[in-house]
């Protein structure tokens, strides 16, 4: 049984009504899981403290963001990514922030503990770097979690699907030999925030253990998964992690308005299925997952609805609960799918597709080139 970690205090990391990060999705999520019948009996975590968040982020920032979030005037503020389109500044901002590390923290606890499957049902704020916010993320709970494995003693393998590079964990973490990370996202020639090439594989002791597989726009779920396959098992061989942290974002999918990958929800299926069976072959089943990117309603509350089922073994519906497309239907546009999974994508859906297929496979072969002078 997973174990799920929440605090309604998750919904005041908000950056607006009309802001892209919306705390709807996860509450819609909640609500489709009661509807569905099933009780999500869930921990309560603690905030973390200012001195957790300055293990990984610079004092002098973390101060500026705690101004901010008094109302205080802060010049230099756009400097540190503050105050801007992605990240606008809200009253409370740093508490907000400081209750979602303080999820991944205690699931990273849980997890030393003994716990085997848990659920951080908000964070993954991926982008966020040791002096600045980015793309949407003020703190980045993900690194301050798995610095916590490390100084555990804990080797960790981070793995993110989110559709947007982790930029934010690699740098923090670019150094390190105790993590690797895995990111499998839509190419930075084409989408935010612009890295994640092959050839940034880390540095110092942690050279090599930085994996990043940029795929081309419009691929396909097949794609997808057949270089999820041809890296993520070979890495977790060579590495032997004690711990896999999964940041789960759902804006791979094919809905969504933000990114031009093609996935549906059969097979964020398959995905988290493969993820679940490489924890319980490499790492004794400890796994942590965070939520993350995910900007259609349509889709990402059924994907993360999703992960929850598997991660409790539990049966995936068929149907929607009329129910709760009725309350949600305004919030998804008045256009609420009726039914849990997608139809599959037709066959002509991306005409290039063999050509895409052909430079994903390329693109994993070239990770490896680049890798692998350095593992032994």
């Amino acid at each position: 049984m997973a174990e799920v970690i929440y605090h309604p205090a998750y919904r005041d990391y908000s950056f607006g009504e009309d802001h892209s990060f919306s705390p709807l999705r996860v509450d819609m999520v909640l609500d489709l899981l009661g509807s569905l019948g099933h009780r999500v009996e869930t921990v309560a975590p603690e905030p973390a403290t200012h001195q957790e968040i300055v293990e990984v982020h610079s004092d002098y920032y973390v101060r500026r963001v705690a101004a901010l979030s008094a109302g205080e005037t802060v010049p230099d503020c756009e400097e540190y990514g503050l105050g801007t389109p992605d990240n606008p500044v809200f009253p409370g901002m740093d508490e907000a922030a400081r209750w979602l590390v303080g999820g991944a923290l205690h699931g990273a606890r849980m997890i030393d503990g003994g716990a085997k499957r848990v659920l951080q049902l908000g964070g993954g704020l991926h982008h966020a770097q040791r002096n600045i916010a980015s793309g949407f993320c003020i703190y980045n709970d993900l690194a301050i979690a798995i610095q916590h494995l490390t100084r555990r003693g804990l080797w960790v393998a981070y793995l993110d699907i989110d559709v947007h590079h982790g930029d934010g964990v690699q740098q923090i973490l670019y150094e390190d030999k105790r993590v690797l990370t895995m990111s499998f996202h839509e190419s930075g020639q084409y989408l935010f925030p612009g890295t994640g090439d092959v050839h940034e594989i880390g540095s110092g002791l942690g050279r090599g253990y930085k994996l990043n597989v940029p795929l081309q726009p419009f691929t396909e779920g097949e794609s997808y998964i057949e270089v999820l396959q041809q890296v993520v098992p070979r890495a977790l061989r060579q590495f032997s992690p004690a711990v896999l942290v999964v940041q789960a974002g759902a804006d791979a999918h094919v809905d969504d308005p933000l990114a031009d990958l093609m996935l549906t929800t059969l097979d964020y299926e398959r995905i988290f299925r493969l993820i679940l069976g490489w924890a319980d072959e490499h790492t004794g089943g400890r796994v942590l997952f965070t939520l993350g990117g995910g900007y259609s309603f349509r889709a990402t509350p059924r994907v993360w609805t999703l992960l929850y089922l598997l991660l409790h073994d539990l049966p995936v519906p068929k149907e929607l609960p009329e129910a709760w497309r009725s309350r949600w239907s305004a919030v998804m546009g008045g256009q609420a799918p009726t039914q849990f999974h997608d139809a599959p994508l037709p066959a002509n859906a991306v005409p290039a597709r063999a050509e895409i297929e052909r430079r994903n496979r390329q693109t994993a072969d070239r990770l490896f080139e680049a890798v692998r002078p350095y593992w032994f």
